[in-house]
């Protein structure tokens, strides 16, 4: 049985009352690729457009919105994030590769807030960018790593 379905087959928060608060972790990744034109205005592992440092403000945008997971996805539990770090690099490939971590103490994981830390940073990139190209691919989302929690660790292949 699918975990946010009920008995009656209706959709349903999973009730996580009875379970022990543990440490979780989870990490995850977006990749944006950015065409030429894009690219030719990296300064420093930045960019900088008339909106502003695109990096710097994909970051913010990111940890913003993975403290507010739980109100975009519809059945993810409010959590109090301990700790929520964004880094993005630009890779060998010269794609913008998104890593976000968010840390807790919480009786739920926090893969979803990763993700969605990760997807918004990707999307606060296109939107800071598109005035210079509308040729940017977010190309992948993932998840990466969690630990903690009654399911056990995980890492991606």
């Amino acid at each position: 049985m699918l975990s946010h379905i009920d008995e009656k087959n209706r959709p349903a928060m999973v009730d996580v009352s009875a379970k022990e608060i543990t440490s979780r972790v989870a990490t995850a990744r977006s990749v944006v690729r950015l065409p030429k034109k894009v690219l030719e205005q990296v300064n420093k592992d930045e960019i900088f457009t008339k909106k502003g440092p695109v990096f710097q403000t994909a970051i913010i945008a990111g940890t913003m919105a993975a403290k507010k997971t739980s109100e975009l996805i519809p059945f993810c539990h409010p959590i109090g994030l301990e700790a929520c770090t964004i880094d993005i690099v630009i890779n060998a490939d010269q794609k913008v590769v998104i890593t976000c971590t968010v840390r807790t103490q919480h009786k739920t994981g926090v893969e979803m807030e990763a993700l969605v830390g990760a997807s918004t940073a990707a999307l606060t990139v296109y939107d800071m960018c598109k005035a210079l190209s509308h040729e940017i691919v977010i190309e992948e989302t993932k998840l990466l790593e969690k630990k903690g929690g009654k399911s056990g660790d995980y890492r991606a292949l």
